[in-house]
């Protein structure tokens, strides 16, 4: 008999409180491993990542790029113009559909949606759709009705919470959808901000900035600290803050926020110094609380930070044997895809497949700025303060042939490499597209490759990706002598 077969001779249960990407996958892979599976998700499949997060902002970021390489493209020489009543030529200007826009977005979202309902029907997996709570340590109970008077209640071996977050609010600073919003409400505006006020210069808040900026809309940045994106690498910030500034945005920094009040059509934020801020809208982009609040995690003894996260270890197990936790409800790392490798790592280790614990230096990260920035390992600064002991080399993409070609003037490849063995166990890059650009060396950090085998890898020429090459043969010498 097959070992699989073996294994799930006597079926295992698994129920999980929450669709978005870490439930999602969770529930997947139990389904594949044989487990009887039940899902239960409140506003759809995918959560509210797929539905008013990551799914929509990124297709709201889409569109953004593709105005501003319609707008630069006259460095390259390619010149738009309409002919006027004289056969004069014109120069016609990019206009923005918002409401067109934000349509085809929310289609995308529900279409994402929809697909991964399906994935999930296809493999066996039971959804239920209400809001769910804990009932003891071995089950969930879904109110199915709209006023709470009907009941399901799920039975299972294991339990995984996977309830997300939402954003923060402030008291001085109430969202009312239409002058003052989160992130989730954006996708209601019909027209393009005349004066978007983005409060928090986080990852959320410098995405929309670039975002809205690259969209033709007057953007100020309200940061409390002293460069936008704080606790990133000192050098792609200084980057973006550059593009930011050369784009038209005002960015106020170590300016804080103490209250926004909706002025008729307007909105006005004032700072702690006692300065004012007007604009037409304001987003609130200051962080995101757990959704664990009255689910009765409490009640069966499941762990929880101050901030009422989820204490989990590497295999996202809780402190309660059979309960595991995933995604942006625990204190792990607030990434879809680490939600998802946790999904699929927590159904690993409690139906006893085989699992590798996750590590928070191997995980790949990206901002969906414009240049996005992509960060992996150990950083610049933890060399500074001597948690680890390496050598950083940045290469200017400027230098880059493909660059030139492209008409990109920003951004930089950073390697970070242990002294010694050249071992490769950090990155950064700023760069259009450094999403896709840092997988080769994730590649190299989780490999433990040195910098003289990625830089013995053949890149196309011309290409972006030869700058992780360049980068890597300079730094031959470097490493050597150290």
């Amino acid at each position: 008999m097959d070992p699989m077969t073996l294994m799930f001779e006597r079926s295992q249960r698994v129920a999980v409180l929450g669709g978005g990407p870490g439930g999602y996958e969770a529930a997947l892979a139990a389904a594949q491993l044989g487990a009887e599976v039940t899902l239960v998700e409140r506003v759809g499949v995918g959560g509210s990542a797929v539905l008013t997060d990551v799914v929509p902002s990124k297709s709201l970021i889409a569109t953004a790029d593709a105005a501003v390489a319609i707008s630069e493209a006259t460095d390259l020489g390619v010149q738009f113009y309409a002919k006027g009543a004289e056969g004069k030529p014109l120069k016609p200007q990019v206009a923005i559909n918002l409401a067109a826009v934000n349509k085809r977005l929310m289609a995308l979202a529900g279409q994402q949606s929809e697909d991964m309902r399906t994935t999930l029907l296809d493999a066996g997996v039971t959804i239920l759709s209400g809001h769910g709570r804990l009932d003891g340590p071995n089950a969930i109970v879904v109110a199915t009705s709209v006023d709470g008077t009907e009941f399901d209640r799920v039975e299972a071996d294991t339990l995984i919470v996977a309830v997300g977050a939402s954003p923060r609010e402030l008291d001085s600073a109430k969202p009312d959808g239409e002058r003052i919003l989160t992130w989730t409400q954006l996708y209601d505006m019909k027209t393009l901000p005349e004066h978007l006020i983005v409060v928090g210069s986080g990852v959320t808040g410098a995405e929309f900035a670039s975002a809205y900026m690259n969209l033709g809309a007057k953007v100020t940045l309200i940061s409390s600290r002293d460069q936008v994106l704080p606790g990133e690498d000192q050098d792609a910030a200084h980057v973006l803050e550059k593009v930011f500034k050369r784009g038209g945005m005002q960015v106020l920094s170590k300016s804080r926020a103490d209250k926004v009040e909706r002025t008729g059509d307007g909105v006005t934020v004032t700072l702690s110094d006692g300065r004012t801020v007007e604009g037409s809208h304001c987003l609130m982009a200051v962080g995101s609380i757990p959704n664990t609040a009255g689910i009765g995690l409490e009640d069966v003894g499941v762990e929880l930070t101050a901030s009422g996260h989820i204490r989990v270890n590497r295999v996202a197990r809780t402190s309660v044997s059979n309960i595991y936790a995933v995604g942006d409800c625990t204190n792990f790392f607030p990434l879809a895809s680490v939600a998802s490798m946790q999904g699929r790592t927590a159904v690993f280790h409690a139906l006893g497949d085989i699992v590798i614990p996750l590590e928070k230096l191997k995980i790949t990260a990206n901002i969906f700025t414009a240049p996005e920035i992509a960060t992996i390992g150990f950083s610049e600064k933890d060399i500074e303060d001597g948690v680890a002991d390496g050598i950083a080399y940045k290469l200017p993409l400027a230098a880059n042939p493909r660059a030139k070609m492209q008409g990109i003037r920003d951004g930089f490849v950073k390697i970070i490499a242990r002294k010694g063995s050249g071992t490769v166990i950090g990155a950064v890059i700023v760069a259009p597209r450094a999403s896709e650009l840092i997988y080769p060396l994730a590649i190299a950090v989780e490999r433990r490759l040195n910098v003289d085998q990625v830089s013995r890898v053949f890149a196309a020429y011309p290409s972006i990706t030869s700058s992780i090459t360049d980068a890597t043969r300079a730094m031959h010498q470097v490493y050597i002598a150290n």
